[in-house]
């Protein structure tokens, strides 16, 4: 399990993605694929949890970064690029980008 951790230097980028419930076993999908293959392997990635909507309306993705600098290199980063359309296609989306201010775990 990724671990959100509590690191005041660290960049978090929330994105929360609204779809059709039908599609969102197809979006989980494309999401793992697009993390597998293109997110894990850019500089500065650290962790990326997905947390899908028990109604299959949202998803989700809370992603650490090591800064901004990092998550901004991720946005325009070719690879990922080609995924935005694709994304595009089954949810509309929203982001924030900032520092985790509270943590507690077990």
């Amino acid at each position: 399990m990724n671990t959100i951790a509590l690191d005041p230097n660290a960049t978090t980028l929330v994105n929360v993605l609204t779809c059709d419930p039908a599609n969102q076993s197809a979006l989980l999908d494309l999401l793992r694929q697009n993390t597998d293959e293109v997110i894990t392997t850019l500089d500065g990635w650290r962790s990326t949890s997905f947390v899908a909507a028990q109604d299959g309306a949202r998803v989700t993705i809370i992603s650490q970064w090591r800064d901004a600098a990092a998550v901004g290199a991720m946005q325009s980063d070719p690879r990922m690029q080609a995924y935005f359309p694709r994304i595009a296609a089954l949810a509309s989306f929203d982001s924030v980008m900032g520092a985790v201010a509270y943590a507690r775990q077990a």
